[in-house]
């Protein structure tokens, strides 16, 4: 394991992170503990949970109206396509 110290890791932390992402074992000391990077895999499916608190019922029911107000903006014809470019969007949506 490659360890660095904090200023070492900043001073090139793009370096240090490209290596973690190929698998190369790099550690950053704190006090006295080493403090590992790798890759984690990102579960999306407790994101609302973790970052906001929200329950699986509270999701749920927020989900059901966002996908009523899309129907309904659809219905109406006030539905924005989004193209890929969000200019495009924000400009359309201001008239």
């Amino acid at each position: 394991m490659q360890t660095l110290s904090p200023t070492k890791a900043r001073s090139n932390l793009t370096f240090w992170l490209k290596a973690a992402a190929c698998g190369e074992d790099v550690g950053i000391l704190y006090g006295d503990q080493i403090i590992a990077l790798r890759p984690v895999t990102v579960e999306s499916t407790d994101y609302a949970l973790r970052e906001y608190g929200a329950t699986e019922a509270e999701v749920g029911r927020l989900s059901v109206q966002a996908h009523e107000e899309i129907q309904q903006n659809r219905r109406s014809g006030s539905l924005n396509t989004f193209t890929g470019n969000l200019e495009d969007l924000l400009a359309d949506s201001a008239h």
